[in-house]
Formats: structure tokens, sequence, C-alpha cells
């Protein structure tokens, strides 16, 4: 099974819960991501306008996982 996740940066626009956030990619697309699980369970906080890396799957461009917070 190959991993065929696209990876991108975006920034981090609103807070909609503690896990998912409105995120505007490097290409100036709006998209929903949750927190992945091994962010969680070391409790990464995800602040408004963090730099993150987004995980999305080819199938649906419109969600995301958020699978690092850039220093």
């Amino acid at each position: 099974m190959a991993n065929d996740n696209i990876q991108m940066q975006g920034v981090v626009t609103e807070t909609i819960n503690s896990n998912t956030h409105k995120v505007r990619l490097e290409n100036n697309v709006e998209i929903t991501a949750h927190i992945s699980g091994k962010m969680r369970l070391h409790k990464i906080q995800i602040l408004q306008g963090d730099t993150v890396t987004v995980e999305l799957s080819p199938y649906d461009l419109t969600c995301g996982r958020i699978t690092y917070r850039n220093k």
C-alpha cells in the first residue's frame, strides 16, 4: 500500500474546535484540517497564524490532516 498523500504547507486561519482548524494552503485554497493522532497524543497546541504541514488525500482535496507545526 503506497502513501499517495499530498503534502502542502499552510497557515491556520481559524480554530473551529480543539482538533479542527481552517487552513489556507500555499495555493490560496482554504480547507478544513484535523490534528493527527501523534500530535494529539503529545498535546501539541495549534494556534491561529501557525504555519503547518498538511496531508491531503488525492480523493478529497477539501479535508486534510495536520501532521507538523513549523517553528
